[in-house]
């Protein structure tokens, strides 16, 4: 990794940004330049400059992208480098929108999809959480970590983004890769198609035997790889795909998921560009992208960060970006927070099904937060 040139006005406590894998954790202190433009970023990489931080969902908003002054990687999950200050009290303080609203809301997409307005749409709800003193983002970072076998997670100031996002922050554990690059070497791993686990293993395993077999999950699942297949091909050749989704798992939830790799046509390609080729996929979107997104933006409004991508590019080119959910985006000065859960919407989903696995995906956070 190389080290941006210094900037000595600026503060080494900014601009925090970290992901952490199974494998490796990155962390990065310090902002030399933001970029609010994806295309400054993109430049910036080009030039052989280290860029990390987070897209929006929709990639006409400003992103939250920062070449930083410090860039580490070190070994294995993200650990604190010091004292761990305790979480608050954290209460929920309502649902946007209402469960019940939500339910309406899957009800109606479920007959603008049987009418050919689109294959699929991924509809999302939030919840309010309100704390009794300040969250810091490293510590609830720290319980998210720990609390996944893959020691997954990230946290990335928002600040960059400008405007009301000075402060916050986005923090999650995601278990999606949206992709890696190493080298000529590209690597995804989506998921969609979702199941609650069960802490009756007996039932936990059944329950992942119905998930491989539902004929519902199998198709949510068709539509993402096949997007993503279409994405890559124009700039990868030797593109390996499995037929069949594997089975992936999250202390809460049960996943399908597909390992997808490819080479790159020019390696030149940067990891930054091959996500922006990819984002947002159909497991966070819909088919087609387009009508998918314009149904989103009718009904939710704007989702800023939740399910945009976070991650880092350095200045050869390598790097890795996570799918941005489950988390949360935390409020400057940390006393609330908003977390967003949401799922894939096609002809034979359930209303009540949709709005239990929505529950489910809220899961990680809250436990995190001690709800």
């Amino acid at each position: 990794m190389n080290r941006a040139t210094p900037d000595h006005s600026a503060d080494l406590n900014s601009g925090t940004f970290v992901l952490s894998r199974s494998d490796y954790n990155v962390e990065a202190r310090g902002t030399d330049r933001c970029y609010r433009s994806i295309q400054d970023a993109v430049d910036a990489v080009r030039a052989g400059r280290s860029v990390v931080g987070a897209l929006p969902f929709d990639v006409a908003d400003p992103a939250a992208l920062v070449e930083p002054l410090e860039l580490t990687r070190r070994q294995g999950p993200w650990q604190p480098s010091g004292t761990v200050v305790p979480l608050p009290n954290v209460h929920i303080g309502g649902q946007i929108p209402s469960s019940a609203v939500h339910v309406e809301r899957v009800r109606a997409l479920v007959d603008t999809l049987r009418a050919g307005a689109a294959q699929k749409v991924v509809l999302a709800r939030s919840l309010q959480l309100n704390a009794d003193g300040p969250i810091p983002p490293l510590s609830l970072l720290d319980k998210l970590v720990r609390a996944d076998r893959l020691g997954n997670g990230f946290a990335v100031d928002l600040s960059a983004a400008g405007g009301d996002y000075s402060g916050k922050y986005l923090v999650g554990s995601s278990p999606e890769l949206l992709v890696r690059r190493h080298g000529t070497t590209v690597t995804c791993h989506p998921f969609a198609g979702t199941a609650a686990r069960s802490e009756d293993p007996r039932l936990d395993a059944e329950i992942a035997a119905q998930l491989q077999a539902s004929t519902k999950d199998q198709a949510e699942h068709r539509f993402v790889v096949e997007e993503i297949r279409a994405a890559l091909e124009p700039l990868c050749s030797d593109l390996d795909i499995p037929e069949l989704p594997q089975l992936s798992s999250t202390p809460q939830l049960w996943h399908l998921s597909t390992p997808i790799t490819g080479v790159l046509r020019d390696e030149a390609t940067t990891a930054l560009e091959v996500a922006l080729a990819l984002h947002p996929t159909a497991a966070v979107a819909g088919v087609p992208r387009a009508a998918a997104m314009e149904a989103i933006a009718r009904i939710e409004g704007k989702r800023g960060f939740y399910a945009g991508t976070v991650g880092w590019t350095d200045g050869a080119g390598n790097g890795e970006w996570m799918v941005a959910i489950r988390g949360l985006e935390l409020a400057a000065g940390g006393l609330s927070a908003v977390a967003t859960a949401g799922g894939g919407i096609v002809e034979a989903s359930d209303p009540d099904a949709e709005l239990a696995e929505t529950t489910a995906k809220f899961r990680t956070i809250l436990a995190a937060l001690g709800l």
